[in-house]
């Protein structure tokens, strides 16, 4: 919202992805009035005016929406969505990620990690993760197997220094780090044929230099300049039917968890958004624009 031209989102612009709630016009498809779904308009939708989920009422293709599971509330779905297809697409879609594999997740105890480990879990892998010490029994509490601290010493120093027996067979990067570091040191602990992939920089601004040197040492260097022998790829959520009802059936089971940091009443939404820019939550910030949904 911080970022985007003026003139790419009409005005009214209504922001977000992520929702829940009942359907009260079923529209001749598959639903019916009175439905409780969760699900999400794709990313790419709400840059046309009125098309985002922080509103009362909300516009939403039926594919993109699956049943409220009976072991969870509608606040505790209403942020599954975006992070959960987000990791199931990096570790299995584009990461061909496998029962009894082994994966390390960078960023742990970040929304889109902490759905990576529970769903890597839930398919019989071997997680490592990274997160701060003060986050390590959060990140042990989502299944994650081993636990590195990156504040003691540089992600990569310490994995080259202990290299996991047999080696990660995909390396997840979900903190959108600017450092390439992990990457073009991976041949000491990311197998051959393994994949290193990552959401992409999230930089503070539009950080030109910083992506630059991200296109040197990834696309362009050599490798006798200093490559790196190892697949590179970034993913960007997309709508796909098939793993949004895969999660959905996670999270009726059990082996997925739904995770909220914090609440906030529908006219307090620019305090949810300050609670965001700390940094600071573990799980998702959500909104309820209707008082009366239980949490």
């Amino acid at each position: 919202m911080g970022m985007l031209p003026g003139f790419l989102a009409k005005k009214p612009y209504i922001p977000e992805y992520d929702l829940a709630g009942i359907i009260v016009d079923a529209n001749g498809t598959s639903l019916k009035e009175g439905d409780q779904v969760y699900g999400w308009i794709p990313a790419t939708v709400p840059v046309k005016p009125a098309s985002g989920t922080l509103a009362q009422y909300a516009s939403v293709a039926a594919d993109d929406l699956v049943p409220l599971p009976a072991n969870i509330t509608p606040v505790q779905a209403s942020g599954i969505t975006v992070v959960a297809l987000t990791a199931y697409q990096v570790l299995f879609d584009v990461g061909g990620l496998q029962p009894k594999q082994s994966v390390f997740i960078n960023g742990g105890s970040t929304a889109v990690g902490s759905f990576a480990i529970q769903i890597a879990k839930a398919t019989g892998c071997k997680v490592t993760a990274s997160a701060s010490a003060k986050n390590e029994e959060y990140v042990r509490s989502l299944g994650a197997d081993e636990f590195v601290d990156y504040t003691k010493a540089p992600l990569h120093k310490t994995l080259a220094a202990n290299p996991p027996t047999p080696k990660f067979d995909v390396i997840f990067e979900a903190a959108g780090l600017m450092d390439t570091s992990l990457y073009t040191h991976s041949e000491v602990y990311l197998a051959p044929g393994g994949k290193f992939i990552s959401v992409g920089p999230q930089p503070k601004g539009f950080d030109v230099v910083g992506i630059l040197k991200i296109a040197w040492k990834i696309f362009l260097q050599p490798r006798f300049l200093g490559g790196t022998k190892r697949s590179w790829k970034v993913h960007q959520v997309h709508p796909k039917r098939a793993d949004l009802e895969q999660i959905a059936k996670y999270v009726a089971e059990g082996k997925v968890k739904p995770l909220v940091d914090s609440v906030y009443a529908f006219e307090d939404a620019l305090k949810a958004y300050e609670r965001l820019l700390t940094g600071r939550a573990t799980g998702k910030v959500v909104i309820k624009v209707d008082p009366g949904v239980v949490e």
